[in-house]
């Protein structure tokens, strides 16, 4: 296992960690023994952080957290998320008393003293233009409830915003073949400012995995049904903001990125590592077969130069035209 720098926070993490919305709802059914195992095996390999939400299940993904950390808790490293249990446009979501109830929730789930990492989830951005909440923040570590916090953003103006406040240690984005941008200015000024980035949806929902067909469907309980023109939330988390069948076109043209590199799940996991800037990737998983194949991203060979110019200019000619939910 490779670990980097997250930021400047002091935590050297696992570069290929995981995400734990799939297990704990949204996803279509999952079972929680496999989760659990799909846990274990991920710490088994060196894995040593895990980013996870309040609303994830209700809950129910820090509980599975915490029974497979169980023991571990100054080893494995845990970023939990809040405000989308509450009104994410009332300022008072975003209070003294909200918040701190919030993480005292996240905390009893978790079975933990202190969260490593606390992160405001995708607020709007007139609360991050306003800024109290990082006020709120301040206060919370100097309690010692959280050791470090930052922000879950959908778009770069938003990332951008928020490295204007000195506390931010960590960004966590949307990066991966489908949503380039990021790499353009974002990562750079992060990565100049010592800010962590975390890299969620990996694989564009599972669309870089270039096992989808148009014909493909999912339960009626997985996000890529009920939010796949953004129903629920922004529709940039659900297929990279693709409408499905150009998802599905797009990513037939990138089969050739998985020649030597395995597949193609691990190749698209292995260009958003090339980038010095990111800190970890957070790719879900429902099982142990899930977490291998997904570890194996860290080992597989880098793009080179060439490639790396081939992929630029298949987003910003193929693949930006279609991005919905803004970058």
């Amino acid at each position: 296992m490779n670990y980097r720098k997250l930021g400047n926070t002091g935590l050297s993490v696992s570069e290929v960690s995981f995400g734990t919305w799939a297990i704990g709802g949204d996803w279509g059914t999952s079972r929680d023994e496999d989760g659990l195992k799909g846990l274990s095996l991920a710490i088994e390999q060196g894995v040593n952080f895990f980013d996870t939400a309040d609303v994830y299940g209700s809950g129910h993904a820090e509980e599975l957290l915490a029974k497979a950390t169980k023991g571990k808790e100054d080893q494995i490293h845990i970023a939990t998320k809040f405000c989308r249990a509450g009104d994410i446009h009332d300022p008072e979501t975003y209070s003294k008393h909200m918040v701190s109830e919030y993480a005292e929730q996240s905390l009893r789930r978790l079975q933990r003293e202190a969260i490593d990492l606390y992160q405001i989830h995708c607020p709007p951005i007139e609360i991050l233009r306003d800024g109290s909440v990082f006020a709120v923040l301040d206060q919370l570590k100097a309690e010692g409830k959280i050791r470090n916090y930052g922000v879950s953003v959908e778009t770069i103006e938003e990332g951008l915003l928020c490295l204007e406040y000195p506390g931010v240690e960590s960004l966590q984005v949307i990066f991966n073949l489908f949503r380039q941008q990021p790499a353009l200015e974002l990562l750079p000024r992060a990565e100049a400012q010592g800010t962590g980035i975390l890299v969620r949806l990996p694989l564009a929902s599972g669309l870089l995995t270039g096992k989808f067909g148009k014909d493909s469907t999912f339960q009626p309980n997985d996000h890529r049904n009920f939010n796949a023109n953004g129903e629920q939330f922004n529709v940039g988390e659900t297929f990279a903001g693709l409408p499905f069948p150009k998802g599905v076109e797009l990513a037939s043209q990138l089969e050739w990125i998985s020649e030597g590199r395995g597949n193609m799940a691990r190749a698209s996991m292995r260009w958003i590592l090339d980038h010095s800037a990111v800190s970890c990737i957070i790719p879900g998983f429902k099982n142990e077969a899930q977490v291998t194949d997904n570890l194996a991203a860290g080992e597989v060979s880098s793009f080179t130069a060439e490639e790396m110019q081939r992929l630029s200019r298949f987003y910003s000619d193929d693949v930006a035209p279609h991005i919905r939910g803004g970058v």
